[in-house]
């Protein structure tokens, strides 16, 4: 089950066997049910979650109701309300299961600690913070770019392994459009 977690952290770092047992020893396993929430807005966020298996989706829900997916992750990604996980503030997102799903917790405290012990670990968060912020970037450009057909071919190409597992709805909200421009767009291209 940690041959998983274990395989994306030598994309990045190298770990002796020691570090490895200790990185593992802090993780705590969970599973949850399709719709489970395991964040909800005004919750103190202690934890960020690794997935071994399953989809979830961080939203937002504005003022009249409305769902705005800000992230989707699926196996060997990490999900949370990082703002609120970084900066010790309440919760503004949920973070929902769109499929039955498996995952692993780091606790924040627990996480800053390790940073101490092992500097590696350090690297290895800031270089995916780092991803983290020019993916949201490249994204925040493309909506202010490039036509919904665009976005979408772009959605396609970078996330490859979404296609079939997340609703056509949830692809149009995390793009910003309609479920009917969405079905519009996929039907002129296939």
């Amino acid at each position: 089950m940690y041959i998983q977690l274990l395989k994306h952290l030598s994309k990045d770092i190298e770990l002796t066997p020691d570090e490895e047992q200790e990185f593992l020893s802090i993780l705590e396993h969970h599973t949850f049910l399709k719709k489970s929430l395991l964040i909800q807005p005004g919750q103190k966020v202690t934890k960020e979650y690794y997935v071994l298996k399953g989809c979830l989706k961080a939203y937002y829900l504005d003022k009249a109701g409305q769902k705005h997916i800000l992230q989707f992750a699926i196996e060997d990604w990490w999900i949370s309300d990082f703002e609120a996980f970084f900066n010790a503030h309440p919760a503004q997102l949920y973070v929902e299961c769109i499929e039955d799903s498996e995952v692993l917790s780091l606790d924040k405290s627990v996480l800053e600690d390790l940073y101490f012990r092992i500097p590696k670990f350090e690297r290895f968060f800031r270089l995916k913070i780092t991803k983290a912020f020019v993916a949201l970037r490249n994204r925040i450009l493309s909506t202010l770019q490039k036509d919904s057909k665009t976005q979408y071919l772009e959605f396609c190409e970078q996330y490859p392994n979404l296609q079939g597992r997340v609703a056509n709805y949830h692809i149009a909200n995390y793009l910003g459009i309609t479920p009917e421009s969405l079905s519009r767009i996929r039907k002129g291209l296939y």
